[in-house]
């Protein structure tokens, strides 16, 4: 005996076919792929017929079978540390922009600087087959580690940080421009005795950052006491800690460079604690420009390193990577800016 149906017969496993679209509204299958995709070919007409009908059938596109069809998944994996610290959200809120308005799903795991889980994440995003990789590898990581994506034949961009001795496509900020920027703000501020918080041997940004630090200073004629420098990955443990232990010293720095807008908040809340002020016994810079840089009291010193246009820039090369995969390898370096604010002051107004 035939049972009936108030709705069109769905195929296995209760999925919606675009063979049931069309022959619902009496099309071809092509036409109602093309329909779906927004393909200009399809009359605007028959297009909205076709997308209003998918909606109301709550239908879904099988991205395995067109994967198999077409030897692309369209989807792009992006492997960061820690999506919660700004830079990452902005650097990942632009990928997604890029990869949506291209018609691409993205991939996301995070590695929280841990060399092992990033092995894990990058095990779990090649089986879903992605058509590249976006990476901001993880402190310490070495070309051996990710060599396996070259065997793989994953087109990969380095987002942000890059490890040494591997042919991918680099985007990023130029670092050690962002740490001159911010050693010159202070010794236009009349600062001399000027530390750095945080900085991680392991981490391509932090060294390059160090680095110019360094330099800068040496330039300058001032000199550079161990004593300032504090070792450590950007975050506000880092900064509360490292501020702590320069304020113990004899003779404390009056400015400090920190390697990243979060240790910088962590530095200001260390000076909260032992009531002290940013700008006033200790001008701190930060880097990046966080959103909460500007909102923060007093407001965040620090070198705007352009997240959201990194994270655009390392999208569209990594789309340009996947359709020609035997171009030569791109590197961009986008232009930090400094961005004066309060926490950071004349070395005469901060002592009176």
């Amino acid at each position: 005996m035939g049972s009936s149906s108030t709705g069109p017969a769905r195929g296995a496993r209760g999925r919606v076919t675009l063979q049931i679209i069309a022959d619902m509204l009496d099309v071809s299958t092509a036409t109602v792929s093309l329909a779906l995709r927004n393909a200009p070919v399809v009359a605007d007409a028959t297009r909205l017929r076709v997308q209003q009908a998918a909606r109301d059938l709550g239908y879904t596109t099988n991205r395995g079978a067109a994967a198999l069809r077409t030897a692309r998944s369209d989807m792009l994996a992006v492997a960061l540390s820690d999506v919660a610290m700004p830079d990452s959200a902005a650097i990942l809120g632009a990928i997604e922009d890029v990869a949506r308005d291209a018609g691409r799903t993205i991939l996301l795991g995070t590695t929280a600087e841990d060399l092992d889980r990033q092995e894990r994440v990058l095990t779990m995003l090649r089986e879903f087959r992605p058509d590249g990789l976006l990476i901001s590898p993880a402190g310490g990581t070495t070309a051996a580690a990710l060599y396996h994506l070259v065997s793989a034949g994953i087109p990969v961009v380095q987002v942000s940080r890059e490890v040494d001795g591997l042919a991918f496509d680099f985007v990023g900020s130029d670092d050690t421009l962002a740490a001159c920027l911010a050693v010159e703000h202070l010794l236009d501020l009349g600062h001399r005795r000027i530390g750095m918080i945080g900085g991680a041997d392991g981490i391509s940004s932090h060294r390059a950052r160090r680095r110019a630090f360094c330099e800068s200073l040496q330039r300058a004629g001032v000199p550079i006491d161990c004593d300032w420098l504090v070792d450590g990955y950007g975050s506000r443990e880092t900064g509360i800690a490292g501020v702590s232990r320069l304020l113990d010293l004899d003779e404390p720095p009056t400015a400090v460079m920190c390697v990243d807008d979060v240790t910088a908040f962590g530095a200001m809340i260390g000076l909260a604690r032992r009531n002290h002020r940013a700008g006033r016994e200790l001008s701190i810079v930060g880097c990046g420009d966080a959103p909460e840089a500007a909102a923060s009291e007093p407001q965040l010193s620090t070198v705007r390193a352009h997240h959201d246009a990194i994270g655009r820039r390392a999208a569209e090369v990594l789309i340009r990577r996947i359709e020609t995969p035997d171009a030569p390898p791109e590197r961009h370096v986008i232009p930090p800016e400094l961005v004066a604010r309060a926490s950071a002051a004349r070395l005469e107004l901060a002592a009176a």
